[in-house]
Parts: structure tokens; sequence; C-alpha cells
């Protein structure tokens, strides 16, 4: 037998296409060559995904069980010659290696899955940290601007209720005050400019003068400080508004101190004077 000094791979391509061939070991060549043809070229993109990682782990099964099924076949088919024996010996290394090979990326596809699982894990966790701290962030923002909005608010009712006092010192001394010749007519008229412009501000403040003359009383708005006896009013109505009330965007800034209504006793001599016809009108007779 001449020693054929060709490379192994034209040996078996050779013989792949020689007709001596058994048709049996042509369609396991054939099948191995599709199976490495059909085979990706590369990873695939998203390797994350479930899919993609069963994906590899079968095709990498389909390797080793092709070369298995085709070494064995091999070894049936020309085993039997010294020939046969002698391409076995060469060829076997090589599958075993690609079998050692493809067990090896098993293991490395497995290891990534897991480093895969761990990372997203975390990555959910990391999530789950985040939209927590968002919240916290979130109600720690709202409850910050409620109470800078309430010390806003307490600082300027604190300022207006100052101011107050000066507007009733201001109403007090315009009722009082008569002037008697035209000097005091222009001090005067300067001194209610300054009060205009002083209730011109307030009101762009928000502050509004409440009208409680005529109104029911009303605790919420009024503080009573007198009771009149009347029957001019009736009972519970504010006759009169002491200290004037004001509201700061509808809410109160200062209560009005008023006068109101109470029902007027009659008077003795009126009493009296029922009593004796009441008298009259039950004497018996005799």
């Amino acid at each position: 037998m001449s020693e054929d000094n060709r490379p192994l791979e034209e040996q078996l391509g050779n013989r792949a296409e020689s007709p001596n061939t058994p048709e049996s070991v042509r369609e396991d060549n054939s099948k191995s060559q599709n199976n490495h043809l059909n085979q990706p070229s590369s990873t695939p993109q998203t390797p994350e995904t479930t899919a993609d990682n069963t994906f590899v782990e079968s095709e990498l099964l389909q390797d080793s069980q092709g070369i298995e099924k085709l070494l064995a076949t091999l070894a049936e088919q020309i085993g039997s010659t010294q020939e046969g024996q002698e391409i076995l010996g060469q060829l076997q290394p090589l599958l075993t290696n690609l079998i050692q090979q493809n067990e090896s990326l098993l293991q490395t596809n497995q290891s990534l899955k897991d480093q895969l699982e761990e990372q997203n894990q975390q990555i959910d966790a990391a999530k789950r940290r985040y939209i927590g701290l968002a919240a916290e962030f979130d109600n720690f923002r709202k409850r910050t601007l409620r109470e800078k909005e309430e010390l806003e608010k307490q600082a300027k009712r604190k300022t207006l209720s100052e101011l107050l006092t000066v507007v009733d010192n201001f109403e007090r001394a315009r009722l009082q005050i008569k002037p008697s010749n035209e000097g005091e007519g222009e001090i005067h008229k300067s001194y209610q400019g300054v009060y205009k412009n002083l209730v011109d501000s307030l009101k762009r403040l928000g502050v509004s003068a409440m009208r409680a003359e005529g109104e029911p009383f009303d605790p919420m708005y009024h503080e009573a400080m007198l009771r009149e006896p009347t029957n001019d009013f009736p009972e519970g109505t504010v006759i009169e508004q002491l200290v004037r009330g004001y509201l700061l965007d509808d809410q109160v800034l200062r209560h009005a101190m008023v006068k109101v209504a109470a029902p007027k006793e009659p008077d003795s001599s009126e009493t009296e004077s029922t009593s004796e016809s009441v008298s009259d009108v039950q004497q018996p007779t005799t």
C-alpha cells in the first residue's frame, strides 16, 4: 500500500467523494457539512434573553452529538481496514478535541448565564432602590414646599397684623381731625393720601375689610364686645363694628370687635299694668 502524503482534509474530501465510499458515510458527511454551514457566524446580538441562551446550548449540543455520531459511523464503515484505522487514528483526536471544546463552550455559556442572571437581579434591586429614593425625594420636596409656604404665610400674617394697628390709628385720626383753615386742610389731605396708599397696598397683598354691621353674629368672623338691648334689630344682629375686622385671602386675619343686639326687657310700669289687668279678669264674682 502506497503512503498518501496529502493533508488529512484532502484525504477525507477525496474519500467522501469516492464512489467506493459507503452511502451512509456520504450522508453523514453531508449532514455534518450542512450543520456547520447553517450555524450562525456570530453570537446573537442580545445574549441576555433566555431564548438566545437556549439556542446557543442547543447548537453546541447538536455539534457534539453530530461529531460523536460521525466518529461512530466512520468506525463502523471503514474501521475494518488498515487504511481506515489509520484515518480514524488521525481523525479521532481532532474530533475528540472538538467535543471537548464544545463542552468547554457549554460550561462557559452556563457561567455567563449565571453571571447575567446575577446582574439582572442587581439591576432589578437597583431599580427598586431608585424608585424608592425617587418617591422619598418627591415626598421630601413636597413637604419642604408646604412648610416653606406655611412659613411665608405666617410671616405675612404677622407683618400685616402689625400694619392693621397703623390703619386703625389713621382711621381714628381721620374721624377726629377737623381742619379749621386752608393750611390744616392741606395737611389733612396729605395725611389722607398716605392712608389711601397704605390701604391700597394692603388690598394688593390680599387684605380686605369685613362688613359686619347689620349681619348676624358669627363667631367665625366676629368677637362680641358688648350686648345692647334693643327692639330696632333682631336678637343676635351686629349693631356696630367697634374695631374693623380683616380677611387675608378669604381667611380671618383679625376678628371684628362688635356690639350685638339683645332682646329688650319690658318696662316695670307695663309689667304692673299687665298684672292688674289679669287680676281684674280673674277676680271671682259673688
